[in-house]
């Protein structure tokens, strides 16, 4: 990469990867979750991350690059982590705050992501895409504090007993 811009498409390709991954390991962790709250805040998640996958689609359209050719390999760590934690919890207490914590470490990755990305298209001059990007990380941003509230409110304190 020789300049900001190309850095910026390699950035919307990795998020693109990112949240195409996601899709696909939404459903295991809504699956996996025994609190009917937790497994909403999964399928909505899931729903929404669709949305977020169809706006970056868009952005890469108007700036005439194939979305396609990256694999994210922070969020294929990420997600091959919390397939192994899945394995691993033996109640339905501990899967449910492990599941939190493992959806917060990708949350936690796509708000930096995101934000990064809101950075370059201010500083490039892409005013419209920094706008769908906000509308992303602010996504992000609630999708994390849903898990906090729900962790906190109650499924963390299940796990302890």
């Amino acid at each position: 990469m020789k300049n900001l811009q190309e850095l910026f498409e390699h950035q919307i390709k990795d998020l693109y990867s990112a949240e195409t991954q996601l899709i696909a390991a939404l459903p295991k962790m809504a699956e996996n979750a025994s609190d009917s709250k937790l497994q909403k805040a999964f399928t909505d998640h899931l729903e929404e991350t669709k949305q977020q996958k169809t706006r970056l689609k868009e952005i890469c359209d108007e700036l005439d690059i194939k979305p396609g050719g990256e694999k994210c390999k922070a969020m294929e760590g990420l997600i091959k982590e919390a397939e192994g934690f899945i394995d691993e919890a033996e109640t339905d207490e501990v899967m449910d705050a492990g599941l939190i914590a493992e959806a917060q470490r990708v949350e936690h990755y796509e708000i930096s992501g995101y934000g990064t990305a809101v950075r370059f298209a201010k500083e490039l001059g892409h005013s419209d895409i920094a706008k769908k990007l906000q509308k992303t990380l602010d996504e992000e941003y609630d999708a994390d504090n849903k898990l906090d509230k729900l962790a906190e409110g109650r499924l963390n304190k299940k796990a302890k007993a």
